[in-house]
C-alpha cells in the first residue's frame, strides 16, 4: 500500500490507474498491523514539483510494498513554477523532521547543473541534510544532479560540463553480480538520461567502499552505492514517465534552443510514432528493490 497526504493531486490519478493508495493526515505517522511501513522522505527540488511526485508516487505503489511518502522542502525557498500554497499544503520543513529517524530518502535532481555547487542558494542546507541523513536515515537515494550533489558532498567527486545535452534512453551494464539493489534486473537495461554534465569513473576514490555497480558505454556512469546502501547514486532518471522527455525536447525546440532528437526514444526515432517505454519495468524493478532490501 502506498501512503500519501491527503489530497495530493497524485492521489486521484494513481488511483485512476488502479494503484492502491491511502491518504493521511500531514504530519501522521502511517502503522499497518502486521507489516512495517517504509516511511520515506521525499526532497523535491525538481522545477515540476506536481510531475514529480507523480513520478516517485508512481514508482513506489506497488502491490508488496507498504511506503508512506512524506514530501519534505527546505525553509524559506521561492518556486517559480509551483505555487506556494502547494509547497505549504503538502509539504513540511526538514526543521519539522529531523528530530525522527526514517527508512529513506530521497533527494531528486534540479536544472541547475551550469552553477558550482557552493553557488546553489540552498547549498548549506542541503549539505546539512546530507550529513544528518548518515545518522537519520536507513538508505538515501540520489537521483541525477542529486547524485552528483550527493558524490561532491561525501566524496568531493566534481561534475564536468558536456559538449551537447545528454538525452534519451541509454543502455547500462550491471557489473556487479549479486547485488539486492540490482536483482531481477537485465544484465543491460534501459535508463532515460536528460543532463549536460557528468560524474567520472576516474575520479571515484580508489580505496573507498563506493562501488560503480552499473555504467553505460555512453553515458558513464549510472549507479553507484556505498555502506550496504545507505547511500544510492543514481545519474539518470527511471522514475520518468513516458512523455517525459517528449515534453523537454518539445520545450526546447520551442525556445530555439539546441537540442537533438533524445536517443533510443522515440518509436523508428520518428515522434509522430510515439515513444517506446523501454524502462518501464526496470524502473518498478529498481525501486521495489531499493525499498525491500534497504528501506526496511
Amino acid at each position: 500500500m502506498l501512503y500519501l497526504p491527503e489530497n495530493l493531486p497524485a492521489v486521484a490519478v494513481l488511483r485512476d490507474e488502479a494503484v492502491a493508495v491511502k491518504e493521511y493526515v500531514k504530519g501522521q505517522t502511517v502503522e499497518c498491523a502486521g507489516d512495517k511501513v517504509a516511511r520515506i522522505l521525499f526532497l523535491n527540488i525538481m522545477p515540476q514539483k506536481l510531475v514529480t511526485e507523480l513520478d516517485i508516487a508512481r514508482a513506489l505503489g506497488q502491490p508488496d510494498l507498504n511506503v508512506q511518502l512524506i514530501p519534505m522542502k527546505i525553509a524559506g525557498q521561492t518556486y517559480k513554477t509551483t505555487p506556494a500554497e502547494h509547497m505549504n499544503r503538502f509539504y513540511l520543513n526538514f526543521e519539522d523532521l529531523e528530530n525522527d529517524d526514517y527508512d529513506g530518502l530521497i533527494v531528486t535532481g534540479a536544472p541547475i547543473e551550469h552553477l558550482p555547487f557552493e553557488e546553489v542558494r540552498y547549498w548549506p542546507q542541503l549539505c546539512h541534510i546530507m550529513e544528518w541523513a548518515k545518522e537519520h536515515v536507513r538508505s538515501t537515494l540520489y537521483i541525477c544532479w542529486g547524485a552528483q550533489a550527493g558524490l561532491y558532498y561525501h566524496y568531493g567527486i566534481p561534475k564536468y560540463g558536456l559538449e551537447a545535452k545528454l538525452f534519451g534512453i541509454f543502455p547500462q551494464q550491471i557489473l556487479v553480480d549479486g547485488l539486492p539493489l540490482l536483482k531481477d534486473l537485465s544484465s543491460v537495461f534501459p535508463m532515460p538520461t536528460s543532463r549536460h554534465t557528468e560524474v567520472r569513473r576516474s575520479d571515484f576514490p580508489k580505496e573507498a567502499t563506493l562501488q560503480i555497480v552499473a555504467e553505460g558505454e555512453e553515458s558513464g556512469v549510472s549507479v553507484a552505492f556505498d555502506h550496504n546502501g545507505r547511500e544510492v547514486f543514481v545519474t539518470g532518471h527511471l522514475e520518468y514517465e513516458p512523455n517525459t522527455l517528449h515534453n523537454e525536447y518539445v520545450r526546447d525546440v520551442n525556445k530555439g534552443l539546441p537540442i537533438a532528437l533524445p536517443r533510443n526514444y522515440y518509436v523508428d526515432d520518428n515522434p509522430e510514432m510515439g515513444v517506446n517505454f523501454s524502462w518501464q519495468k526496470s524502473a518498478k524493478v529498481f525501486y521495489h528493490n531499493w525499498v525491500a532490501c534497504y528501506c526496511k
